[in-house]
């Protein structure tokens, strides 16, 4: 499936937002679109700090980085999830 445009994406988040500012999504259609794509942007922002950090010989600057992603989209899904992060005492 190919990956939306960004003007249909923008077109479907403001149509999403719309169905759950008005009560009317009787599917979750909507609270998934918009949970999903806020989830993304973490994700995507780890995928390219862990492209950046094996092309660049694997520098200690960009494991910081790439370790700060991925607490960012730990923390994005807890958030969406409504649940807290499993802690060891460790970090």
């Amino acid at each position: 499936m190919p990956k939306p445009t960004d003007k249909e994406l923008e077109a479907a988040l403001q149509k999403a937002a719309e169905m759950r500012e008005n009560n009317d999504d009787p599917f979750n259609m909507a609270k998934c679109l918009l949970s999903h794509n806020y989830r993304i942007k973490h994700l995507e922002d780890v995928l390219a700090i862990a492209d950046r950090y094996c092309n660049m010989g694997m520098a200690q600057r960009e494991l910081t980085h790439l370790v700060r992603a991925i607490d960012k989209a730990k923390n994005a899904e807890s958030y969406t999830s409504q649940t807290q992060e499993e802690r060891f005492g460790l970090e």
